[in-house]
């Protein structure tokens, strides 16, 4: 696999860190899951469970080492350290200075291991203003931009629901380390990453900031193309109480579906591009579509070159044949579902590994590489640098 050989350690906690270093599990790296005493990592206890361990840890820590360190114990600081001293990546999402203050900050592990990449996912940087400012995933959404394009049917802003921030911060970082192991081959030298969640939601916006930049004022959302000013990108009411939307806005897909529907009248409107003046268009398709059963329209788009999809639920986009084609919806020996890995390569594809780790179950293994004795871990457990290992 790609990243096989590559050693990761993972000091954080919740969703952005562990997505990053999960994509990296599922190809090949060796990640060393560093988790506090007693609960373990948060994620574990989130949401719904499934023989004792939530889902939400299932899809992001399967096939990672876990080792629990007291790091408030000045030798379970030296335990992480002397780990990371043959880790190639380090990964930190607690909020700035945090680490530092630990003794586990970028300074103290580059100075044990120059060719580290050390990268800290924080809500909103380093620096900044908002630096010090708590925040998860919706408060960056929010200072973003984002919470104010999402928009319900009574023009009020409504919760994202998809973690958009948590989510684009992983994969940015992981470009970014991609591209600092990468560089370290030509130099020899690792580097630090600062990703702010913020950063990564005003990067997702290059579609929608048209009227920001151009004309210095925020997009008028109902009016704009891909918020809901367009006929050809929306989402409509099917007969059965379920939905249907159409998702491509080209000339073609237009002349196609108002041909077939008898109102090519109306394309007129449509090439003038989306606002206002759509909503005739908007208006007869939504009574059309309430004519039909979401599955009658299904089978009535079949074969026709239409940008066209059906609002499925989780469950029904899980169990889709195209889910299971692009191997998204991985069974485990259990029977167990996984969300699976998204890059594809032709040559050594990902593997994930559907084990899960109990909280500190690779303690020993860990150290024993880091170089410890076996007297030597015996200590570390005795002092409380590491606790006993009793979590889920």
């Amino acid at each position: 696999m790609k990243l096989e050989g590559l050693r990761v350690v993972d000091l954080s906690l919740f969703l952005p860190g562990p997505a990053l270093t999960q994509l990296m599990a599922d190809h090949g790296a060796t990640v060393i899951k560093v988790e506090p005493p007693g609960e373990g990592e948060p994620n574990r206890h989130i949401g719904a469970r499934q023989d004792g361990v939530s889902v939400f840890f299932r899809n992001t820590h399967r096939g990672k080492r876990s080792v629990s360190i007291n790091l408030k114990h000045e030798t379970g600081r030296e335990a992480l350290l002397r780990i990371a001293e043959r880790a190639d990546v380090f990964v930190e999402a607690f909020r700035p200075g945090v680490v530092d203050r630990l003794g586990v900050g970028y300074a103290a592990v580059a100075a044990r291991n120059p060719r580290i990449v050390y990268c800290s996912i924080s809500a909103f940087g380093q620096r900044g203003p908002y630096r010090d400012i708590p925040a998860h995933d919706l408060a960056t959404e929010a200072l973003g931009g984002i919470v104010s394009l999402n928009l319900g049917n009574d023009g009020q802003p409504t919760l994202p629901h998809v973690p958009i921030a948590d989510l684009s911060a992983a994969l940015h970082a992981f470009g970014g380390v991609m591209m600092a192991l990468y560089r370290r081959h030509a130099t020899g030298q690792g580097d630090y990453i600062d990703m702010s969640m913020h950063d990564a939601v005003l990067a997702s916006t290059p579609n929608v900031t048209g009227d920001v930049f151009a004309h210095g004022h925020a997009p008028i959302v109902k009016e704009f193309r891909s918020l809901g000013g367009s006929a050809f990108y929306q989402i409509y009411p099917t007969r059965d109480g379920k939905h249907v939307v159409l998702g491509a806005q080209e000339a073609k897909f237009v002349r196609n579906l108002l041909g077939e529907l008898g109102r090519l009248d109306l394309v007129p409107l449509c090439d003038r591009g989306p606002g206002a003046h759509q909503r005739p268009v908007i208006d007869f398709l939504r009574a059309t579509f309430l004519t039909r059963t979401r599955d009658e329209w299904v089978e009535w788009f079949r074969g026709k070159d239409i940008g066209f999809a059906p609002v499925k639920d989780l469950r029904e986009a899980f169990d889709d044949p195209q889910a299971a084609a692009r191997e998204m919806r991985l069974i485990d020996d259990a029977g167990r579902e996984h969300v699976g890995t998204p890059v594809k390569f032709a040559h050594e594809p990902g593997r994930p590994q559907l084990w899960l780790p109990k909280v500190g179950e690779h303690n020993r293994v860990v150290l024993h590489e880091a170089g410890y004795s076996d007297a030597e871990i015996d200590q570390l457990y005795a002092s409380g640098a590491l606790p006993a290992v009793d979590g889920p």
